[in-house]
């Protein structure tokens, strides 16, 4: 497994610029518009990365996933929403990139697992909360290519022995979205990941 995550930190990175370049697009009154995660609007789901960013960090230096889960909903933006944002990025990045990091076993809400696989469950989420937040903003949706090919072509890797997957058959929907609807045959290798997370690609949301 350790083959198929070699360049995480990279790949993390890659998926935190792209959502950077979404971010840089919010309007101030576009914070509050929905998002395709009906129970977030724009700067919740915002948080919600920001957020995440941060408790993967707590995780690398020895957290509990009491305390991630705790700390979930915490707001992260205060008065510099973007800022916030890139600071947390670069924390996570520095965290993971630390010599040992990738090994260590962390205390993942959804069960033990090695820092590499918890960093590309990280990777995993940015990349279709990119797409979520372009979706908000009405702005272009392209995710980048290498990102959704390795995220598609690895997936079962990347949920691999967690008990809530985004394709388990009868998720409990705690963390992940059920895929719905169908997809149309020509659909897209991002459509087709869209929708395996949960997603409906042809929806419009505001």
């Amino acid at each position: 497994m350790a083959d198929r995550f070699e360049g995480i930190v990279d790949r993390f990175v890659l998926s935190s610029t792209e959502f950077a370049r979404k971010l840089s697009a919010v309007r101030s009154e576009q914070w509050v518009r929905p998002t395709p995660c009906t129970e977030w609007n724009v700067r919740q789901l915002v948080n919600h990365v920001t957020r995440g960013n941060l408790n993967y960090v707590g995780l690398v230096q020895g957290g509990t996933r009491a305390e991630f889960l705790r700390l979930r909903d915490v707001d992260a933006l205060g008065t510099d929403p973007v800022g916030a944002y890139t600071r947390s990025a670069q924390d996570c990045s520095e965290a993971f990139a630390q010599p040992g990091a990738l090994r260590r076993i962390l205390d993942y809400p959804l069960g033990r697992i090695t820092g590499q696989q918890a960093l590309a469950v990280r990777t995993t989420d940015n990349t279709i909360h990119t797409w979520d937040l372009a979706r908000a903003l009405d702005i272009d949706d392209t995710l980048d290519t290498n990102l959704i090919t390795w995220i598609d072509q690895h997936l079962d890797e990347i949920y691999a022995d967690l008990p809530e997957t985004p394709t388990a058959v009868e998720p409990t929907h705690r963390f992940f979205a059920a895929s719905q609807g169908a997809l149309a045959r020509d659909a897209s290798l991002q459509d087709r990941l869209l929708h395996r997370m949960g997603r409906k690609p042809s929806e419009v949301v505001f």
